[in-house]
């Protein structure tokens, strides 16, 4: 056993540093974690007998042509051999492989086919970081399609082969490429962008549920099936680097969500790969002309969680309902304000993301957020930590821990895919008070909750 494990580390340690060189961090951070090996190990027990499970999620480049695998292993703990149930049948192998690509985001031509990760039309301002399959358990089909003609080019995404799924087109043309200005360093490459984008599902644009009459029992419910919803948008971007390591774009995208909102920005955004271990992705913007009912990156890398639920009980009664597209009609103009991201993406496997916010109109209004996970690269195990900051009034506001701070850490332990065992913890802080009522210092309140958690494939 001691040499399998041995075997898997070499493996992670050789690929990681073969990771494809000589493209831009936007091709680099748009096309997933290529040329590196994710993975874990853990123990499970099947039919009472244990088993090493081994998760290899190897993302390997050969030139411009790409494969990403998904790739579990289980190794009896008795005679160190894999499982034959898991490889006896077609289908076993054939789900192993995880995408296809050629090329890379930002290319003159990229194609990328299976699973999507972070995907993006333009600048983002209305599909950013966007994933197709937000369960391992059901794996979609999608497609990226990029091709660049140096004077114009399109951008496509397309989320599900199988069903009515998210659409995205972007056109874009550079159009000092056609004057005698094309060879001027940067202002030649001014891009001039059109976006379309649109979930083309029934119920993508429900902000409620229908309840039909019955006869017998409680109403009948189901969705309203309002229609697609679809977004348009304009853009102009204005490479300043672009570099193997690092690119930066400066940008304007104004954005109208039909039947809803609309929103303008200007903002700065920087991407960078690091030999495929880390990818940093970062925004800096300013937001404005935000209308009620408008959320900027709508389709973003949580919409296929979030998009659309309608839980109904045994009895036929509701249970729970939420959709994006609720969220959005409830929203109301929050004012110009300014808007920061951060994604940090270590070898695919521990995931830190963070955002703060403030408004102009409000000097308490300053909104901070940091969080990291393990996602589900770690077998058995899930770890999450997390702290927010409210009423953020200055810099030297942000790390203060008083009322206004929330600290949090999960811990858990996952017996079957669909079950989670955890533990929560949560630190608020209350502030303590004097003889005179004056606030002196806070004192952390720490909670410990118990959880179960079941998660099944949507």
């Amino acid at each position: 056993m001691e040499k399998i494990f041995i075997l898997i580390a070499a493996s992670i340690l050789l690929l990681s540093l073969t990771n494809a060189q000589g493209k831009s961090a936007a091709a680099a951070a748009g096309a997933g974690t290529e040329g590196v090996v994710k993975g874990g190990v853990g123990m499970t027990w099947i039919d009472g007998e244990a088993y090493y499970l081994v998760s290899l999620a190897p993302e390997i480049a050969f030139g411009k042509f790409g494969v990403g695998l998904d790739l579990n292993l289980h190794i009896s703990s008795e005679d160190q051999k894999i499982r034959k149930e898991d490889f006896d049948e077609t289908y076993d192998y054939i789900r192993i492989i995880r995408y296809l690509r050629y090329g890379s985001k930002g290319d003159e031509f990229y194609i990328r086919l299976g699973a999507l990760d972070y995907s993006k039309l333009g600048h983002g301002s209305i599909l950013y970081n966007y994933k197709n399959s937000p369960s391992v358990d059901a794996r979609k089909i999608g497609t990226e399609l990029d091709i660049d003609f140096g004077k114009w080019g399109v951008e496509t995404v397309y989320g599900d082969f199988a069903a009515a799924s998210l659409l995205g087109v972007r056109g874009y043309a550079r159009p000092l490429q056609f004057t005698k200005a094309n060879a001027i360093p940067i202002i030649s490459n001014l891009e001039v962008g059109v976006t379309f984008a649109s979930d083309m599902r029934e119920d993508s644009k429900d902000t409620n549920y229908a309840a039909s009459p019955s006869f017998v029992g409680p109403p009948k419910i189901s969705p309203t099936n309002d229609g697609a919803m679809s977004v348009i948008g304009f853009d102009l971007g204005l490479p300043l680097l672009r570099l193997p390591v690092v690119d930066m774009t400066l940008y304007y995208d104004f954005v109208k969500i039909l039947s809803f909102g609309s929103g303008m920005s200007v903002g700065l955004e920087t991407n960078f790969s690091g030999m495929g271990l880390i990818k940093i992705f970062t925004k800096f913007e300013r937001r404005f002309a935000q209308s009620d009912q408008y959320l900027p990156s709508y389709f973003n890398s949580f919409y296929e969680l979030d998009r659309y639920s309608l839980t109904v009980d045994t009895a036929g009664l509701v249970k729970n309902f939420s959709s994006k597209a609720q969220v959005l009609s409830n929203t109301k103009s929050p004012g110009p304000g300014y808007f920061g991201s951060l994604l940090v993406d270590v070898l695919g496997t521990i995931q830190i993301e963070g955002s703060y916010q403030k408004l102009d109109l409000n000097p308490t209004s300053g909104i901070m957020h940091l969080g990291t996970n393990t996602g589900n690269k770690i077998p058995l195990i899930m770890v999450s930590a997390g702290y927010d900051k409210r009423n953020i009034i200055d810099n030297k506001d942000v790390f203060t821990l008083d009322e206004r701070s929330l600290l949090y850490a999960e811990v858990g332990y996952k017996p079957y895919p669909f079950m989670i065992v955890s533990t929560l913890y949560t630190w608020t802080f209350a502030p303590e008070k004097n003889a005179d009522g004056d606030v002196t210092g806070y004192k952390p309140q720490k909670r410990i909750t118990p959880k179960v958690s079941f998660v099944f494939p949507l």
